[in-house]
């Protein structure tokens, strides 16, 4: 079978787009960081973050408004989440911050329960009101502990 330079072109022309449609589609499911548009800068200080990972996306509503930026522990030995968010948003000063789990593999994300109060968070404030995670293997701990101390 004799080689053709055309069919050899078309060829590597077929792999090429084969490999920028799978860059694409790994860019598009990973959301890479050049996609998210964020700007105002928040931080949350939890007792637990139990798996969270920096790009977890932050969500109000099921809506994905921003993500974590870095986790760092803070002076009195708690995690110190920093949250990337979309500069539109205006949270009131009351807004609470928890840790979630959803999905098949159990992935954390950060969800804003938005409050009532007319005063907003400035860039770089604080979020006082924070749920911690539930690590699902010390809530069965103490369930098999107590079975055992009841009888």
């Amino acid at each position: 079978m004799s080689r053709s330079a055309t069919r050899d072109l078309l060829a590597g022309i077929f792999v090429a787009l084969g490999l920028l449609a799978v860059a694409f589609l790994a860019f598009r499911v990973g959301e890479a960081p050049f996609s998210h548009r964020g700007g105002l800068t928040l931080y949350a200080t939890f007792d637990e973050i139990a798996g969270l990972k920096p790009l977890a996306p932050v969500d109000i509503a099921g809506v994905r408004v921003g993500r974590v930026t870095a986790i760092d522990l803070d002076a009195d030995y708690r995690a110190r989440v920093s949250l990337d968010l979309d500069p539109a948003l205006e949270l009131p000063i009351d807004t609470s911050a928890s840790i979630i789990t959803g999905g098949l593999l159990g992935d954390r994300y950060i969800s804003l329960q938005l409050g009532g109060d007319t005063q907003l968070l400035a860039a770089g404030e604080e979020i006082a009101f924070t749920e911690s995670a539930v690590v699902l293997e010390r809530l069965l701990g103490k369930v098999v502990n107590n079975l055992g101390a009841s009888d």
